[in-house]
This record gives structure tokens, C-alpha cells and sequence, in this order.
């Protein structure tokens, strides 16, 4: 049954452990981005901007979305462009990988935050992956890497 230890856990991850992952998400993309000789921005959250410095920025509602954006590669190929634009999924399965494989070598113990951790970021994995149309030439990760596979269209990159 869902009481109320279940949402002060559920609202503690969503303002801390998912804003965590969305971060972990727009790393892969901007290394990737970095990577292949591209010039990248990322933002978390939405919102009136509180912190700035160098690529990163952070907004008043840190736990609502984060976004990336990056410029001309210097490696412009199809695989580059893959790369990406599927880095915050690797980034996100890497790092459940990570912990997971930490976990089991004793490195880490066990912990319910680790749990909410690999949750939320198979979560944003999965979903980001789903081939949505955002309108204004924005599009998920995952009909990014459709136009990028398909048709050698670099399209924005908006998650």
C-alpha cells in the first residue's frame, strides 16, 4: 500500500535522484558532442536561470527537464551523429551497469537510493527512446536516431 513514507521517498527522488540522472543523461550527449569536436550547452531544469558555468546551466525548476544542444561536429558522420544523440542512453544504462557491477564487487552496499537511481534511469532510457514528435523541429532520442540512421538528417538535439 502506498502511505505516506511512499511519497516522502517518491518526492525525495523526484526533486534529488531524478534531476541526478536527467544530469547523468545530458553528459552523454555532451560527451559525446565533445568527443567529436562539437561545441555543447546543457541545462537542467526549466525556468529562470540561477547558476551558470561554462556549458552548464541550471534553472529554478531543476527537477522538470534538462536539454542539450550542440553545434557542428567536427567528425560529421552518420555514426558520430548516432553517438550523440544515443549518448544519454548509454550514459544512463553505463551508470546502472556501473552500480550495479559496484554492488556486486562489494564496493557499495546495497541502498534504496541506488534502487530509485537504476529505476529512474532505465525509466529515461526507455522513454527517451520512444520515437516522439515534439512539434518545432524538436524530437526524442529516439526519432533523433531514426532521422540520423535513416535519412542522414542531423536533426536538434532536445533530451
Amino acid at each position: 500500500m502506498f502511505g505516506f513514507s511512499d511519497f516522502l521517498g517518491f518526492l525525495l527522488a523526484l526533486l534529488f535522484i531524478y534531476p541526478v540522472v536527467s544530469l547523468v543523461h545530458e553528459m552523454g550527449h555532451s560527451f559525446f558532442a565533445w568527443m567529436f569536436g562539437g561545441k555543447f550547452s546543457f541545462s537542467l531544469g526549466r525556468g529562470k536561470n540561477i547558476f551558470k558555468k561554462g556549458p552548464f546551466s541550471l534553472n529554478s525548476m531543476y527537477f522538470l527537464d534538462a536539454f542539450c544542444e550542440y553545434e557542428q561536429l567536427k567528425w560529421n558522420n552518420r555514426l558520430t551523429h548516432f553517438l550523440v544523440h544515443a549518448g544519454g542512453v548509454i550514459f544512463n544504462l553505463g551508470s546502472v551497469l556501473l552500480l550495479n557491477l559496484l554492488i556486486s564487487q562489494g564496493v557499495l552496499e546495497p541502498h534504496i537510493i541506488f534502487v530509485r537511481f537504476s529505476y529512474f534511469s532505465v525509466w529515461l532510457a526507455t522513454f527517451s527512446l520512444v520515437p516522439v514528435d515534439y512539434g518545432n523541429g524538436n524530437y526524442s532520442d529516439g526519432l533523433s536516431i531514426y532521422h540520423v540512421l535513416r535519412y542522414r538528417k542531423w536533426p536538434k538535439l532536445t533530451g
